[in-house]
């Protein structure tokens, strides 16, 4: 015979509300990064494409659309989670897109580009850029990634339009 104790059911359901709680945080967190960046990148277009631009890696013909196309998909993918519409594909777009920006710092720095890497509008060269601010930067993302990886494994559906 097993006994329980009484506090046991009220255990988990204070965990799993402090785990809806930590869930909801980290989706509306990454929600506020892509769009405020998303914005950040579209308000000034032209210092976007500089940014792009700086990291020498695409072609020049396609860094003005590129730069256009990834305002706009920032701030959709953070509308998404905002709304809490499609959760984990999402948040998987979110890891893949920071994966992605971590290889572009990393590449940037080891061929010994010192810019500012745009992330929040602004960026392109940047004399003071050295291995600590890339080091912050890819450090930020990492972050951000972690936030993401949560709202994959524990998408939060309370306040979401998506069930």
């Amino acid at each position: 015979m097993v006994v329980r104790s009484g506090n046991a059911g009220s255990q988990g359901g204070h965990r799993s509300l402090i785990l809806d709680f930590v869930s909801l945080i980290t989706r509306l967190a990454m929600a506020a990064v892509w769009i405020i960046s998303g914005f950040s990148k579209l308000r000034d277009s032209l210092q976007t494409q500089q940014a792009m631009k700086a990291y020498e890696i695409l072609p020049g013909d396609l860094i003005s659309p590129l730069a256009a196309g990834l305002s706009a998909f920032e701030i959709a993918l953070g509308v998404l989670l905002f709304l809490g519409i499609f959760l984990r594909p999402a948040g998987v777009i979110s890891i893949g897109l920071l994966t992605v920006f971590i290889i572009a710092i990393i590449s940037a720095w080891a061929r010994g580009l010192t810019i500012d890497c745009g992330c929040f509008g602004g960026g392109g060269a940047n004399s003071n850029a050295g291995p600590a601010t890339y080091l912050t930067e890819i450090g930020r993302d990492l972050g951000f990634i972690v936030l993401s990886v949560w709202t994959v494994w524990r998408p939060y559906k309370r306040f979401a339009l998506h069930p």
